[in-house]
């Protein structure tokens, strides 16, 4: 069906992946609310949902994407979908929210958090550069890179459950929303449905103006798709920036980096391996810089902000590096 569409030309498929886009995260929304109301009717409280439920459902559109392009074999677009949602997460949104109100960081994150993030990046770096020492003789994440980033994401996981038990104070889920039962139900499966159909829909028309357009699928993984599911993290912290509420930006944003890398990355990675495309090492760089330069950023200065100057760098340095991603596809 979805073929039969794209059959019409490169303004169809575009038209599509905007639907997709629209589908997927509204999808995200109604199954995060669905699920909230339900655990919350099972006497789970807030903070366990807004770290489990409402921290997993803003990295649903890249698992859904990345799973809907494994089993479609298009696994370039696996690897560009993480790497370029994290790129944009950290010099776009960051770099963004920064410019409207310096941005303020916890304590944890700069001391767990945001190092962690780093780490992620040089993981994926290191398997993309030193393939031997995962076992294989080609660069890219095979299964073995895949079960460690996957341990990585549980050690991720126990720390955060830990501190926020510490300091329930630093984190809230924000209230859930009270909702009866069967319509719980009813918007877990449509939004089950919407993310499928966005994502069979944002996959295949990726794929199709890649082939029309002559550019490889990785160009399209790190600009249309990256910034499309990266769309959450973007409402959430643009108006949390105009709340003057930036800390709520900063951990949205890491937090999703890294669940990003550790646990989308690594599911993926383990269901196929990912073979690494054409300026993959670049990439992977960036995603350490971008996550560098936060840590310093907010490691260099009393109040320990992301200030409007380190706001612009930030994005200076991505439209430098857009430009010349552009440039040398």
């Amino acid at each position: 069906m979805i073929e039969q569409f794209l059959a019409h030309g490169v303004w169809v498929a575009i038209v599509l992946i905007i639907v997709g886009f629209m589908a997927l995260v509204k999808g995200a929304d109604w199954l995060v609310d669905g699920a909230s109301a339900i655990a919350k009717r099972f006497g789970i409280s807030d903070i366990v949902i807004g770290l489990t439920i409402v921290a997993f459902g803003t990295s649903m559109p890249e698992f859904v994407v990345n799973m809907v392009s494994v089993a479609e074999g298009t696994t370039d677009l696996a690897i560009t979908n993480v790497l370029g949602s994290n790129i944009i997460n950290t010099f776009v949104i960051l770099g963004l929210t920064a410019l409207v109100y310096p941005i303020v960081s916890q304590r944890h994150s700069r001391l767990f958090d945001i190092p962690l993030s780093v780490l992620a990046g040089l993981f994926v770096l290191v398997a993309v550069t030193i393939p031997q020492l995962w076992g294989t003789s080609s660069i890219g994440i095979n299964r073995v890179g895949g079960i460690i980033l996957l341990g990585f994401f549980c050690i991720f996981l126990y720390e955060t459950f830990r501190h926020a038990k510490a300091h329930p104070e630093e984190k809230s889920a924000g209230a859930v929303k009270e909702i009866p039962f069967y319509r719980a139900v009813v918007l877990i499966l449509v939004g089950l449905a919407g993310l499928i159909i966005g994502g069979e829909l944002i996959v295949k028309s990726a794929v199709d103006i890649a082939v029309r357009c002559g550019v490889s699928e990785s160009i399209i993984g790190l600009t249309i798709v990256a910034l499309g599911t990266s769309l959450p993290e973007l409402a959430t912290s643009v108006i949390a920036a105009f709340k003057k509420n930036c800390d709520i930006a900063l951990g949205n944003v890491i937090g999703s980096n890294i669940f990003n890398v550790f646990f989308v990355l690594g599911t993926s990675a383990v269901v196929h391996p990912l073979p690494a495309y054409e300026g993959i090492e670049l990439d992977a760089m960036m995603v350490v810089l971008s996550s560098g330069i936060v840590w310093v950023a907010v490691s260099t200065n009393h109040e320990h902000k992301i200030q409007r100057w380190a706001g612009a760098l930030l994005l200076v340095i991505y439209a430098g590096y857009l430009t010349y991603r552009l440039l040398n596809v």
